[in-house]
């Protein structure tokens, strides 16, 4: 099973719950991609979109692990129709299809995708996301028609939230 793991906006470095994740596959002899995506801190969507379309192309993962500004870049690739379906798709705390932060602006806004170019995927959201209300998530899992795990209290599910090790996260993956 090859896993491609993707970060959001800034990164996802150690003690990030995808920088333990990847260890983790790594350590049991996985095969497992996380790159760190062309300018964390100042992102654009062209350049991350290229640079994904690569990685997939290359790499021909069988599973895709979004957090947050991954699962933007993910909707935007489904819309483009050109890359490979995969097996399995967990998409983390997205944030609003619609967010207006100003160094994020060339990635929004998104509309959901009518295909996510996998033959299993999965939204985890949480109560409290600043970035993505209750009822926009609810919105978000009815338009995508897949499932949603939904945590109380986990904030953007971060490092900040206290998302290091995330033994769930590792047992989706090896499923």
């Amino acid at each position: 099973m090859k896993t491609l793991i993707l970060h959001g906006w800034g990164g996802s470095d150690d003690p990030h719950w995808q920088a333990w994740l990847a260890g983790e596959l790594a350590k049991g002899y996985g095969t497992v991609a996380f790159p760190l995506l062309d300018n964390p801190h100042f992102p654009s969507k062209n350049r991350w979109m290229r640079q994904i379309k690569t990685l997939l192309a290359e790499f021909n993962p069988d599973v895709v692990v979004c957090h947050s500004l991954a699962c933007i870049v993910w909707f935007h690739l489904c819309h483009e129709e050109s890359i490979a379906p995969i097996k399995r798709l967990l998409l983390v705390a997205p944030p609003r299809l619609d967010c207006e932060l100003e160094i994020l602006k060339s990635f929004f806004p998104v509309t959901i995708p009518k295909s996510l170019w996998a033959e299993e995927a999965l939204l985890v959201t949480s109560d409290n996301d600043p970035y993505m209300g209750v009822e926009e998530a609810l919105t978000l899992q009815q338009g995508l028609g897949i499932t949603m795990k939904q945590l109380c209290g986990a904030g953007h599910i971060n490092t900040h939230a206290g998302y290091g090790a995330w033994s769930w996260a590792k047992e989706w993956v090896e499923q």
